[in-house]
């Protein structure tokens, strides 16, 4: 959520907690995004006594059946369409500047 041309300005932005939704976020996504990006890690979502659970109890997910999830009983939303040995999905790299050795 933090755009700008330079590294040391999406720095500032982060370290400043001020973060501009679009419109179109209901007002329960925005509280969720509120509380994991919460700079304060004793109020953060994910880090309080609940854990996960924090997360996943909020409001915005009250829809979901985490159980039915769990089991593989939800269909995914999107599968992708590929073919064998397809890397489309991967970004390109040369090979001769890896480290081998750290492998």
């Amino acid at each position: 959520p933090f755009f700008a041309d330079q590294p040391i300005q999406i720095y500032e932005k982060i370290v400043s907690g001020k973060v501009r939704f679009p419109s179109h976020f209901s007002p329960d996504l925005v509280d969720l995004i509120v509380n994991l990006l919460q700079l304060d890690l004793t109020r953060r979502f994910g880090s309080l006594k609940n854990g996960v659970n924090d997360v996943k109890n909020h409001r915005w997910f009250q829809e979901i059946k985490w159980k039915d999830i769990f089991d593989r009983k939800v269909a995914a939303p999107l599968i992708p369409l590929y073919k064998e040995g397809d890397a489309s999905n991967f970004e390109q790299y040369d090979e001769e500047f890896l480290d081998k050795s750290s492998f």
